[in-house]
């Protein structure tokens, strides 16, 4: 019922009129979410890969019968799969190569709160409600994790042109997260915080409650994991003893998120390296290495917006059915291993 067109998205292979019938009338008792609002981006938009959002954790609950299939189709998981979490940086062997040219390394997570709704279905007062909740949550934090929290509502020009040279600033106008119900009351009841060291980010109330992210300059993935796994607690901590609210997670599907593309980890830890030997033999040779270690390669934009030649975001390509420990581990070997891979490409290539 959303299109004749089969490539429209997962969506629409599983949304038949009699699954409509039997879920249409439903309102989700979190935020009144309908399965209507859910599949907007599938009904708007041809070029969905996914094409459906949850609006609370409810959602995934009442309509069970559109959900399940996609996400079991999209992350290649059993019916009865049971999602394991693990954040014990100990448990990492290695690191990246310390002659890898690695730039930088991010690894971000989403968490969403219980009672209240996700960004496509989150009402005004919950959207306020999580936003006081989380400052409160910033404000406990201690030695490097210290940091500020920056309101978009009523941001000055001068703090809005920081975040934006940070690369730290999340702004309006995605018209999948318009379709999907997410800019709903903007730029109200969002927000970032960073530390000082500008090391630690939380993203509020954009396509998820919260984005938790640790990232710094070189190779050392281990320190980024180590500071996500400290923040990760800080939060939930924090928020669990002012309002008893804990994370969503779900024993199937981990944690939940308002995309089921990010169910299980919520987790992409990505790295930027340059590598000219990969770049010479061609970025289809690339893809597929990249497929059979478990990673996802993208372009990366320089400072200008242009693509800056032999640099590449590789990150891991599974959220869901890996903990994080074997999601990070399998991107630290695959980072090693497409380095010393570059090094004979480039030999080859007479670089």
């Amino acid at each position: 019922f959303v299109s004749g067109d089969p490539n429209k998205a997962v969506v629409s292979t599983q949304s038949t009129g009699e699954k409509w019938d039997k879920l249409s009338g439903i309102e989700t008792a979190t935020s009144g979410f309908t399965l209507g609002q859910a599949i907007s981006c599938a009904v708007d938009f041809d070029n969905q890969h996914c094409g459906i959002y949850a609006g609370d954790y409810d959602s995934y609950k009442d309509f069970a019968d559109v959900f399940d299939p996609i996400i079991q189709e999209y992350h290649g998981i059993t019916a009865d799969a049971k999602h394991t979490s693990d954040m014990d940086v100990s448990k990492i062997q290695g690191n990246v190569h310390p002659n890898a040219p690695v730039k930088s390394v991010r690894i971000r997570v989403g968490r969403s709160f219980n009672g209240f709704g996700l960004s496509p279905g989150i009402t005004r007062q919950q959207r306020l409600d999580l936003e006081k909740l989380l400052i409160s949550a910033f404000s406990n934090f201690e030695d490097d994790l210290k940091g500020d929290y920056y309101p978009l509502l009523g941001m000055e020009e001068s703090v809005r042109q920081q975040l934006v040279d940070d690369h730290f600033l999340f702004v309006s106008g995605d018209p999948n997260l318009i379709s999907a119900g997410m800019e709903r009351d903007w730029p109200e009841g969002r927000g970032i915080f960073h530390n000082t060291d500008k090391t630690f980010l939380v993203w509020v109330n954009e396509e998820d409650q919260t984005r938790i992210i640790s990232m710094q300059k070189g190779g050392d993935v281990k320190a980024v994991f180590e500071r996500l796994a400290r923040a990760i607690k800080a939060v939930q901590e924090s928020v669990k003893k002012e309002s008893g609210k804990d994370f969503l997670f779900d024993e199937k599907y981990g944690y939940i998120h308002s995309c089921p593309t990010n169910l299980g980890t919520g987790m992409r830890a990505s790295v930027h390296i340059d590598l000219p030997g990969w770049t010479a033999e061609g970025l289809n040779a690339l893809k597929a290495r990249c497929e059979e270690l478990k990673l996802q390669p993208r372009g990366t934009r320089g400072e200008s917006g242009g693509q800056t030649g032999v640099t590449f975001d590789i990150s891991n390509k599974h959220r869901l059915g890996y903990s994080e420990v074997e999601l990070v581990q399998c991107m630290i070997d695959g980072v090693n291993t497409l380095f010393q891979e570059d090094l004979e490409l480039q030999k080859k290539h007479g670089l």
